[in-house]
């Protein structure tokens, strides 16, 4: 199996670039930024624009028996209007391309944000009620694919991401921001109350998640990427600083709750589990 993976070069795509490679499964890495140091063991790199793809963009990325598409910009802006002016034709345009041009399986990451503003447990089988631009212009791209394999079939995992931490991650991140705070030495660290409920996954594990499912080789549909256990911002903190021996004073309720997502909601991880399960006997 050869595996392409676009926004390779991004958070999440640094992680699974590393699980593939643990597993030796031969990679094609896509970004539009390159890294500095692009030699890995079977790994290739390709700089492609995704919203400005070349026709022949199959054949240039290695005509993959599968694609984990990581890619989008416009993070973390999620209300900006860009997600669906530019990334939604964009994206598609790009997927849709390969699938006419021959690829059969396909990978695509989603978010929570789909589910809208509903509390508690989120199941797959939920109807997805996104609240602003970035969740909506995903969904409307997990429908127009589906669309799309009803005249051109092909494989497709919906991969739904709840919240990740890890090294490497973007620098407005909390755990960049904290980890940022004590090495200046910060007194104190301003967060919100820290009383929301969250799903969180180390960016190792969501990575492992991906692979396992684009390995599968089955078209899964939509399925959670998640722990399925509510945390909250404050415990996840506390467990960062017991973690990494780090000793600085919360600030807590400096900044205001997010009012683009309810104050407790998390996944459930029963599907991901069962097809694991399934692939396992």
């Amino acid at each position: 199996m050869k595996i392409a993976v676009t926004g390779a070069n991004g958070f999440i795509g640094r992680h699974v670039l590393a699980e593939l490679a643990q597993k030796k499964v031969p990679c094609v890495a896509v970004d539009l930024f390159l890294p500095e140091k692009k030699k890995a063991a079977g790994i290739d790199w390709i700089q492609i624009d995704l919203c400005e793809s070349p026709v022949d963009v199959f054949n240039r990325i290695g005509r993959p028996d599968t694609l984990i598409h990581l890619a989008w910009g416009g993070l973390p802006n999620y209300r900006s209007t860009h997600h669906l002016e530019k990334e939604l034709p964009g994206q598609y345009k790009f997927l849709s391309g390969l699938v006419h041009a021959g690829l059969r399986r396909l990978v695509v990451t989603g978010t929570c944000f789909e589910y809208g503003m509903k509390s508690g447990m989120l199941t797959e089988d939920l109807m997805p009620c996104p609240e602003n631009p970035y969740a909506r212009a995903k969904n409307s791209l997990r429908q127009q694919l589906e669309s799309l394999k009803l005249v051109k079939p092909f494989h497709l995992v919906w991969a739904r991401l709840f919240y990740m931490y890890g090294e490497g991650q973007p620098k407005t991140s909390l755990f960049s921001q904290l980890k940022e705070a004590v090495l200046r030495g910060d007194a104190e660290f301003n967060m919100s109350g820290g009383e929301q409920l969250r799903d969180y996954l180390p960016v190792t594990e969501v990575a492992r998640e991906i692979v396992r499912l684009a390995m599968l080789g089955r078209d899964v549909g939509t399925v959670n990427i998640c722990s399925g256990m509510p945390t909250s911002v404050r415990e996840l903190v506390g467990r960062w600083l017991n973690k990494k021996g780090w000793k600085i004073k919360l600030n807590l309720g400096y900044y205001p709750y997010p009012d683009y997502e309810p104050m407790a909601f998390w996944g459930s991880r029963t599907r991901l589990d069962s097809i694991i399960a399934e692939a396992n006997r």
